[in-house]
């Protein structure tokens, strides 16, 4: 490995100056086993090295080492290709400081050996565009994605300086950066990248290093964004964000994955430069987007011909795009809103988005990924469309597939979950504040002493959270539980017996004897949801929920002859919990009449067919059985 692990390493993906909260290293939250354990160590397995094989077999990797001879050649895949090695390296790097060596770390310095070959004497650094042969530099910034994969590239520099502690790479995240601000500053290009990503990572660059000229560079890219320097465009030019000012929005619109990407990095912009002004409006813009525009299952992005948001309340679950790099953007953002301001609302949706999104990408195997997610499959999969390095074309509703001409969504996944431990717990001088729900060795230090905290939870199979305090200091400190938005009616017990307590964050503040346990209990009851009566696309259907789950129906789990269209759910039934599965009593209907080929009737006559008890699977669970059909949102059966 370029640089021996060092413990005093602080590997932590983002580190803010100021806020309420300061987040841990990922050294100091161990996850030990259950749903999410079992998912990093997938991740460790077999994501990153599937999704490594696969950069290296359509040579995105090659574009690197072709760049670095001179000499002329083909540029494969997309332009920006580069990038999914970036995050690649990003999530090898954050996998490093989690679990310490392995046999991820020679590709790791393999592929960081290549970037820093490839790179142009100036810092520039991008293998399809500015050579002879090819387009020149920033000469397509609508599509072109130069910016974009810079920023991918310095967020895995970062990420890999944090975790080994080698500037090998962040010497050339240092010198493309310094590029970037000569060409983009004052005097410079008065442009901004179609995509945004740049950003939120000259912010870390700058939190990294300490060089103000990364900060001042990345505040100019979102007060520029919205002036309209980019070009007419058929989706229009909130597409990229470039029709109002960032501080102007009071919604996220356009591209949704351009969207969050862009506020994560202007959240970061306001808390470095003090812009109270600016961080309120990125607060309102997600109390607004969460309340009008994001799916049951924490998703964002109603439409797949831009994959953009649609208007307030246009949330069609067969057409909900729901791109997994949104889900993983969605949470970039919210976690930093949560540094910024501690309210337990953000960890919510990190919670939804993160069980609902990022858990439903990846199979079972690791192997093949959904790159939209969407909430009704009205047809079993067919065959998905392949080019001719049997690559997807389009990662719409074609079931999950194991590569894609365009594969941002698997190495997110995979940055994501090697990261996880950072989102569970944060600290400050007075105490340990859990947001996220694992088994897991959480050690901290504030500014009485060392803390640390063992968590021993099934959860989400069950709501009870045991935690051990293993070591903490003389005086008091004070331990903060997030108790879900859903979890009405949960229990705190801190050693005198169960005690209710509300939902958001809740508050113990005492001394702690190495032994002491509190436990949290959550009401794991399933759930009927009812949606917002604006939504017209699902008036009149129910989902259901189990803790931060959201369940489905799929078709795979009713009789022979039945057909997921003409099931209604009988809600006067209730719902059945037993061993963590959820079941739910529906009615079939056979339909008669209005079938003369014209499909609107003054009536249609209905005879109801049997009623039966079907079992859900939690949603990320579907498409684990053979091509089904599958919805979240199910019709309920009428009372007359």
């Amino acid at each position: 490995m370029q640089s021996v692990r060092e413990d005093t390493l602080d590997a932590i993906p983002v580190t803010p100056s100021a806020g309420t909260l300061v987040p841990l290293p990922l050294s100091a939250v161990a996850i030990a086993g259950g749903f999410w354990g079992e998912r990093q160590r997938l991740n460790r397995e077999s994501i990153i090295p599937h999704a490594v094989s696969w950069v290296n077999r359509l040579e995105w990797v090659g574009n690197l080492e072709k760049a670095a001879t001179g000499e002329k050649y083909e540029h494969r895949g997309r332009e920006f290709a580069d990038s999914e090695v970036y995050k690649l390296i990003e999530a090898m790097s954050w996998e490093h400081a989690r679990s310490g060596a392995s046999e991820l770390d020679e590709v790791l310095d393999a592929f960081i050996g290549k970037l820093a070959e490839a790179q142009d004497p100036d810092g520039y650094l991008h293998t399809l565009f500015g050579r002879p042969w090819q387009q020149p530099r920033y000469s397509d910034f609508k599509w072109g994605h130069e910016l974009y994969c810079f920023g991918h590239l310095i967020q895995s520099a970062v990420a890999n300086f944090r975790s080994t502690g080698s500037t090998k790479l962040l010497d050339v995240a240092t010198k493309l950066a310094d590029h970037v601000c000569t060409m983009f500053g004052p005097g410079g290009l008065d442009k901004v990248c179609g995509h945004a990503e740049i950003e939120v990572a000259l912010v870390e660059l700058f939190r990294a290093t300490g060089r103000r000229r990364y900060l001042d560079q990345a505040k100019v890219f979102v007060e520029r964004r919205g002036t309209g320097t980019l070009p007419l465009f058929e989706f229009g030019q909130a597409y990229w964000q470039d029709d109002i000012p960032v501080r102007a929005a009071t919604v996220l619109r356009g591209h949704a994955v351009r969207a969050l990407y862009l506020a994560a990095g202007a959240v970061d912009v306001a808390v470095e430069t003090g812009d109270s002004e600016l961080l309120d409006a990125l607060k309102l813009q997600w109390d607004n987007t969460l309340a009008r525009r994001t799916y049951i299952t924490g998703g964002m992005g109603s439409h797949h011909m831009d994959e953009a948001f649609g208007d307030d309340f246009v949330l069609p679950p067969d057409r909900s795009y729901c791109e997994t790099c949104a889900g993983v953007a969605s949470i970039m953002f919210s976690w930093r809103l949560l540094l910024a301001t501690g309210e337990a609302k953000y960890a919510d949706l990190i919670e939804r988005t993160l069980y609902n999104i990022v858990a439903t990408s990846p199979s079972a195997d690791g192997k093949s990924f959904f790159y939209a997610n969407t909430l009704h499959q009205r047809t079993t999969a067919g065959e998905a469309p392949l080019n001719a390095d049997g690559v997807c074309i389009r990662g719409g509703s074609t079931g999950r597939q194991a590569w894609f001409e365009v594969s941002c969504c698997p190495p997110n996944v995979a940055r994501t979950l090697a990261s996880f431990g950072g989102y569970v717990a944060t600290a400050d001088d007075e105490g340990v504040q859990i947001h996220q729900y694992a088994s897991s060795r959480i050690r901290s230090k504030v500014a009485a002493g060392h803390v640390d905290l063992d968590i021993d939870t099934e959860y989400p199979s069950s709501g009870r959270i045991v935690v051990t305090v293993v070591a903490a200091p003389s005086s008091s400190i004070n331990l903060s539980f997030r108790v879900p938005g859903w979890a009405a009616g949960a229990t705190l017990d801190t050693g005198s017996g169960p005690k209710p307590v509300g939902t958001g964050n809740v508050h113990v503040n005492q001394t702690f004897q190495p032994g002491h346990q509190l436990i949290l209990e959550l009401p794991m009851q399933p759930r009927f949801s009812l949606p917002d009566d604006r939504i017209d696309a699902v008036r009149g259907c129910v989902a259901v929920e189990r803790g931060p789950e959201v369940f489905a129906l799929e078709s795979v789990d009713l009789p022979a002859g039945w057909q997921l269209e003409n099931v209604q759910v009988d809600m006067s039934a209730g719902l059945g919990d037993a061993d963590g599965s959820v079941a739910v009593t529906v009615r079939g209907l056979n339909r008669t009449g209005g079938h003369s080929g014209w499909p609107f009737e003054v009536q249609t006559p209905r005879k109801s067919m049997d009623t039966i008890v079907v079992p859900l699977v939690p949603y990320h669970s579907w498409a684990e059985r053979g091509s089904s059909t599958m919805r979240i949102w199910i019709p309920v059966a009428s009372t007359l």
